[in-house]
């Protein structure tokens, strides 16, 4: 092999689509060029042949997440994922940063100074129910305006431990979004975009002032789910929300259990906000 790495560039959206078609991952090229206007990487090239791909996220001066990798079928266990790895590490230096792995890719990204946090709950039906979820006196679940912006940016940061400030708004033009709010204050929002097979849910995020914040969770995504009754919907959940049983016992089976895990310390989330689903995987 006559390997070249380079940066990853919009040209190769199209090839890098195919290598996750190649290897069965459901993402879309809309969904890959999402990923790259929000961050960069990385390709592994082979002549003229694109073997592999790995994309970074800056969230702010001291946080960063990495994903995207993947190398192809018949080039892996020549050292490709782990250059590849190299370079995102090289380009995000000392943040704080954090991948969800699958068992395979553990031993690795271990070797590499990453140690497991948490685990993240893949969901995922088109044949779900709607369940019913009542909302107390006093709320109420509206769209998402203009004005709400500085709001949810600071609450999506509570709650993952990452700055949110560039991430959100861009995820605000792909994604539509509700949230819930007593008295004018807001308890919490859910966003809904195109991705993969259907829709994906997240991130889903609640204040816990009171106990009845997994509840309100509960709500923002029977928000969605009973607007797209039928559509194949996706949500991933962080273990430590405890949503995964109730997800289960709507229909949404989990389909997958990646582990969560992070370099040079841990985010450090705000109690008093819950993460109850992420964007994806690979943004967290």
């Amino acid at each position: 092999m006559s390997l070249l790495y380079r940066p990853f560039t919009a040209d190769d959206i199209a090839v890098a689509h195919a290598l996750s078609v190649e290897v069965k991952w459901p993402h879309r090229a809309d969904d890959w060029r999402f990923v790259l206007d929000a961050g960069a990487g990385f390709i592994a090239q082979d002549g003229e042949r694109v073997v592999g791909t790995a994309l970074y996220w800056n969230h702010g001066d001291a946080g960063g997440s990495l994903g995207m990798v993947i190398v192809a079928p018949d080039c892996q266990g020549k050292g490709i994922g782990r250059k590849l790895m190299e370079l995102l590490l090289e380009a995000l230096g000392k943040r704080i940063t954090v991948l969800h792995a699958t068992p395979a890719g553990e031993p690795l990204y271990a070797k590499l100074g990453f140690e497991r946090i948490g685990a993240i709950h893949q969901h995922q039906s088109a044949d779900f129910n709607v369940p019913r979820i009542d909302l107390q006196n006093g709320e109420r679940i509206r769209a998402i305006e203009p004005g709400d912006a500085d709001t949810l940016v600071a609450l999506a940061s509570r709650a993952s431990g990452f700055d949110r400030s560039a991430l959100l708004p861009a995820l605000l033009k792909i994604a539509r979004g509700v949230v819930l709010e007593r008295d004018g204050e807001t308890l919490g929002f859910a966003l809904i975009r195109e991705f993969g097979r259907g829709l994906a849910i997240g991130p889903v995020v609640s204040v816990t002032a009171d106990e009845e914040h997994t509840r309100r969770a509960q709500a923002l995504i029977a928000h969605w789910l009973a607007q797209h009754e039928g559509q194949f919907t996706r949500i991933d959940t962080p273990d430590e929300s405890g949503l995964s049983d109730w997800l289960e016992s709507i229909g949404l089976k989990r389909v997958d259990t990646v582990i969560k895990m992070a370099r040079n310390g841990t985010p450090s989330r705000d109690a008093s906000v819950a993460q109850f689903a992420i964007i994806n995987q690979a943004l967290g």
